[in-house]
C-alpha cells in the first residue's frame, strides 16, 4: 500500500520571519515529554492541569500571606512587651515622684515647706 501524500510538495510562499525568543517552542525543546504524553498533549489533560496549577497559586499565595500575618504579630507582640515595661517604669517613677517627703523636697528651694499643723476647720454661723 501506498503512503499519504501530496503530489507536489507545499513550499512557503513568502519568507518566514524568525523571532527573536519563543517561550514555547523553547520549552519544547528543554522539556521533552514525548515518551510521556506521545506526540501530541490530550486536550482533556488541560483544564484539570490549569485548575490544579490554579489552587497550587492559591496555596502559596495563603501560605505567604500566613507567614507575613505570624511576622507582624510577633513584631506588634515586641513592641507591646516594650511599651509595658515602659508603662511600669514611668508609674514606678510617678509613685515615687509623688510621695510626700519627694515633694517637700521639691518645694523647699522655692521657699515653701511643710505645714507642722493640722489644718483648722472654719465653721459659719448664721
Amino acid at each position: 500500500m501506498g503512503r499519504n501524500s501530496f503530489k507536489k510538495p507545499i513550499r512557503p510562499t513568502g519568507k518566514v520571519k524568525k523571532s527573536w525568543f519563543n517561550p514555547f517552542t523553547f520549552m519544547e525543546q528543554r522539556l521533552d515529554v514525548s515518551g510521556l504524553l506521545g506526540e501530541n498533549v490530550p486536550v482533556r489533560l488541560v483544564p484539570p492541569f490549569l485548575y490544579a496549577a490554579f489552587l497550587a497559586m492559591i496555596y502559596i499565595w495563603s501560605n505567604h500571606q500566613a507567614e507575613n500575618t505570624i511576622r507582624k504579630i510577633d513584631r506588634m507582640q515586641q513592641e507591646v512587651e516594650d511599651l509595658r515595661a515602659d508603662v511600669t517604669t514611668l508609674e514606678a517613677e510617678y509613685m515615687y515622684a509623688s510621695k510626700q517627703s519627694e515633694v517637700a523636697k521639691k518645694i523647699q528651694p522655692l521657699g515653701i515647706g511643710e505645714i507642722e499643723e493640722p489644718p483648722q476647720k472654719i465653721v459659719l454661723e448664721k
